[in-house]
């Protein structure tokens, strides 16, 4: 079978070419046991993992199957809201790709309690407006806290932690 196409010249191309289209958009997603769990926690001001018996490790962000032991996991921890910095980048980029003024800082926090190289991906906050500020200020492996929205305006999301800032030590 030959399928044949139509030449376009340039007359065609500076005529107006305009297609209209309301695509339905609608869709559903489901967290799953683990993820539920974990954002209804969060809606409550806990930061819950899970806990393989087998190997030892504690999860986050949770997950109902460990995939270094290839079996269920076993059991719910409640962590605390404190930890390090595992990595971060400084981005002057929005979602939308257009600029940003003011510095937004992604990292991978590895709350305390969890096994090594776990971590979520979150802001951080109270470290500057400025790229040279940023960098003064922020290290991997500092120590940082969770920042919370206020109780009656959590939702069970992650961005019911606003951000995590630096916890200042005492001298």
């Amino acid at each position: 079978m030959k399928f044949e196409g139509i030449s376009l010249g340039l007359k065609e191309f500076e005529k107006e070419i305009k297609v209209e289209w309301k695509g339905k958009l609608e869709y559903e997603w489901d967290c799953g046991i683990a993820l539920s769990k974990f954002m209804e926690g969060l809606k409550h001001g806990k930061i819950l993992a899970r806990k393989c018996y087998a190997c030892g490790r504690i999860m986050i962000p949770p997950r109902m199957f460990c995939e270094r032991c290839f079996r269920p996991t076993d059991e719910w921890i409640e962590l605390g809201d404190e930890g390090e910095i595992l990595t971060f980048s400084v981005s002057f980029v929005n979602w939308d790709a257009s600029r940003r003024k003011k510095p937004e800082i992604p990292a991978v926090i590895r709350l305390l309690g969890t096994s090594e190289n776990m971590g979520i991906l979150h802001k951080l906050g109270e470290v500057g407006d400025t790229l040279e500020e940023v960098l003064k200020n922020v290290k991997i492996g500092m120590k940082v806290k969770a920042v919370w929205k206020k109780e009656k305006e959590r939702e069970g999301a992650i961005t019911d932690i606003l951000y995590f800032k630096p916890i200042k030590r005492r001298k």
